[in-house]
Formats: structure tokens, C-alpha cells, sequence
């Protein structure tokens, strides 16, 4: 005869560190998708409107994959990774439904309160489990801890890597990146020092402001020479309607 399983309801800490962690990936992937769907428009949009609708419709995806985090078998990246699972109030065994699970995910719209209810209610269920009809319980099947940590942490380096190289390919396909190389490029005091310039440094650093047309950026541009490697400041201002200009290089 099958041994009846046993389903335990997930403590607290459980709760909130495995919360913590899909709130960081959910973040990212969003961020990311911004990122890689606006390019260096973000930096540098003239038109705020249709920034602000460009940015909505990226967004609106964005949050519903948020707020779907939950609704593969119960579970989420963060609920393996602490060994919890979200499961029907009435039957442990069963998983809700798509729907059921994502009105419970809707409600951390007002994440404070959620976490003062699940702070303070005796049963350990928050406002979008009393909506939904579920509770969250500890998976008596879950892997053992090291292949976990490891998937915890190799993503979290990941995302790092992976967000600092999104962050600096936008940069470099902005205008006024491309404006200060071009001018790089006619420096002569830089090719002689250099000896030549045969490329740049992956990833520059620095930053680009853009609002109502008016903008500043600054960069630090690693120039590869022949010869010598050599590291450019260059700053840069802009006037609505107008192309990025250099105002100092060094």
C-alpha cells in the first residue's frame, strides 16, 4: 500500500528568502527586455510620450511573466531553490489553477500588507492565498541542498555578467558613443600615442542623460593601440534637435 504523503506548510523564512530570490530573476528578465527591445533609445529619446508607450508595452509582458512566476506545478525558482511548493487549501496534492495562481501572484501589487499578513496570521498564509484557496507547503520530494546553492548562485553570477554586458553594448550603440569614437578616431595626438588605434575596450563606462531633447553623457573609452593602450575621457552635450557634441576630450 502507498504511504499517504505528508504536506507541511512552509515556514516564514522559507517564504520570504525564496520570495526575494524570484523577485531578483523576475527583475532582471524584465530589465533585461527593456534593455534589449530599447536599446540606447532609453538614453536618448527625444519624445517622452513615446518613450513612456514604447517603455508600457515592453512593461505589460513584462509584469504578467512576474506575476506568472508561480504557475509552473506550483512552483518557481525561488520555491524549488528553498524546497517549498504552492498547493490547493483543500488538497495538498493538487496544483491550482493558472488562474488561481495568478490572482495570488496579483496581489503582491500591495507587497507591504502581504507581508505584514503573512507576518501576523496564524494559518502562515498571505492575502493572495486566501484569495486563491491555497497554501504553501514544503516539497517532501525537494533535491538535496548543494545542486540549489549552486543553481542560486551560478544565476545570480550569470545575471550579473550578463546585465553589466547589456548595459555596456547599449552604451556603445549610442549616438554619442559613436560620436566620440568617430573623433577618437581623428585625434592624432591619440594615434601617436597609441601607434595606431587598432580597437576599443569591450565595455565602456560612464553615463548617458537624456531629457526633452537636452542631454549630457561621459565616457571612459579604452583605446587598444599597436604600441599603447591608452584610456580617453570624453564629454558630450546635446541641444534638442541636434547631434551629440564634444565639449572636452582628454
Amino acid at each position: 500500500m502507498q504511504q499517504e504523503q505528508i504536506f507541511l506548510i512552509a515556514s516564514r523564512k522559507r517564504r520570504i528568502a525564496a520570495f526575494f530570490i524570484d523577485h531578483f530573476i523576475m527583475t532582471f528578465l524584465i530589465v533585461s527586455l527593456v534593455f534589449l527591445t530599447l536599446g540606447s533609445i532609453f538614453m536618448e529619446e527625444d519624445n517622452p510620450v513615446k518613450f513612456i508607450i514604447t517603455l508600457f508595452s515592453i512593461m505589460i509582458p513584462g509584469m504578467l511573466l512576474y506575476f506568472s512566476k508561480d504557475t509552473f506545478k506550483g512552483n518557481s525558482i525561488g520555491k524549488w531553490s528553498m524546497g517549498i511548493m504552492v498547493r490547493d487549501e483543500k488538497d495538498p496534492t493538487k496544483v491550482p489553477s493558472y488562474g488561481r495562481l495568478l490572482l495570488r501572484n496579483l496581489l503582491l501589487i500591495i507587497w507591504p500588507v502581504e507581508f505584514i499578513v503573512l507576518a501576523t496570521s496564524n494559518d502562515k498564509r498571505r492575502l493572495g492565498d486566501k484569495a486563491a484557496n491555497t497554501i504553501v507547503v514544503r516539497n517532501p520530494n525537494k533535491p538535496s541542498k548543494l545542486p540549489r546553492v549552486l543553481i542560486i548562485v551560478g544565476a545570480a553570477i550569470s545575471f550579473c555578467v550578463l546585465l553589466f554586458l547589456i548595459v555596456g553594448n547599449t552604451m556603445k550603440n549610442s549616438e554619442a558613443y559613436k560620436v566620440s569614437v568617430a573623433e577618437i578616431e581623428k585625434n592624432e595626438q591619440i594615434i601617436l600615442e597609441t601607434g595606431g588605434i587598432k580597437g576599443y575596450g569591450m565595455i565602456p563606462t560612464g553615463n548617458i542623460n537624456s531629457v526633452n531633447g537636452y542631454g549630457q553623457a561621459q565616457f571612459e573609452i579604452k583605446v587598444l593601440g599597436n604600441k599603447l593602450d591608452v584610456n580617453v575621457s570624453v564629454y558630450l552635450e546635446k541641444e534638442p534637435n541636434e547631434d551629440w557634441k564634444i565639449i572636452e576630450m582628454q
